[in-house]
């Protein structure tokens, strides 16, 4: 396979134009496009090809309803009428799976019996894991909305009982409604974040 440059086009799809919604079309997202999307996010690089992301996709209207108990005020309304949002959990456990994913070498062995190298890993791949899932997103013709503002502990009470997951974000998915879009934030200049040593 040889690299070459995405167009413009793409990158604007994926970057330059693409923004964080709070309002959306009354359009579905079907349960084939969830899977499509996983489909794209799973082949990211993540450390020791962990995978500890764990994802609940909620569409129901009972499921809406657990979730609503969870939200800060401000996400109530653009969470209730996305088609989908998203749950990005961490499986705290994730090294169980390694045997599989990490074959070559036991790798399970560097986190097994240590807490803070499992949490510390867990947090930044499934952080990763989220930002493809976005990426994948969008590069399907969906949009998204990621927040935080909701409450982890009831949020893990209600969709990961078993105590072993522990959510990271939430993100909505679905069909954006550019009328709702705030005007966009500016960003930091390359010299203002970056430097070349």
């Amino acid at each position: 396979m040889t690299n070459t440059a995405l167009s413009e086009e793409v990158l604007d799809t994926l970057f330059g134009q693409a923004r964080s919604h709070n309002g959306w079309q009354d359009k579905p997202v079907s349960d084939d496009q969830l899977r499509q999307i996983y489909g794209l996010l799973k082949m990211g690089p993540t450390s020791a090809n962990s995978c500890p992301a764990r994802f609940v996709f909620i569409k129901s209207a009972e499921s809406k309803m657990k979730l609503k108990t969870c939200l800060d005020e401000g996400n109530i309304k653009k969470s209730m009428t996305a088609p989908v949002v998203a749950i990005i959990g961490m499986d705290l456990e994730f090294y169980d799976k390694l045997n599989k994913l990490f074959p070559h070498t036991d790798a399970k062995s560097w986190f097994a019996g240590k807490p803070a190298k499992i949490e510390e890993t867990a947090f930044r791949n499934s952080t990763l894991q989220g930002a493809y899932l976005i990426l994948a997103a969008r590069s399907l013709g969906l949009d998204c909305g990621p927040m935080s503002g909701f409450d982890n502990t009831k949020l893990d009470a209600a969709f990961f009982p078993g105590g072993k997951v522990k959510s990271n974000f939430i993100c909505a998915i679905g069909y954006g409604d550019a009328s709702k879009l705030y005007p966009r934030g500016p960003r930091l200049a390359f010299d203002e974040a970056c430097e070349i040593v």
